[in-house]
């Protein structure tokens, strides 16, 4: 279960980092982001979370929301991921979750 939750919790802060990268390369690029291929690996990266944000949105979402919403989706599960983490560790004892 231990290795269940950090899997979860390290899963979510690649697909954190992704989206953020992508918001800030997207800032920095501007108008010509779509061009950028470092822009296009991170949103290749991110995509499978944003469609995952747009099945459970209703549909009043704009797409250009979706990112937002995958990466406050993600916050959830890692904060999910991580309390689980911090539960187990204790109830195991903290010496043999490193």
């Amino acid at each position: 279960m231990l290795a269940a939750a950090t899997t979860a919790k390290l899963l979510a802060e690649i697909a954190l980092l992704a989206l953020a990268g992508q918001w800030v390369v997207g800032l920095l690029a501007g108008a010509g982001r779509d061009g950028n291929p470092f822009y296009r690996v991170l949103e290749l990266l991110g995509r499978p979370w944003v469609r995952a944000a747009r099945w459970i949105s209703p549909p009043v979402v704009l797409e250009r929301h979706l990112p937002l919403v995958a990466f406050l989706l993600l916050v959830l599960i890692w904060i999910a991921a991580a309390a689980t983490k911090i539960r187990i560790c204790l109830e195991i004892g903290v010496a043999l979750c490193k």
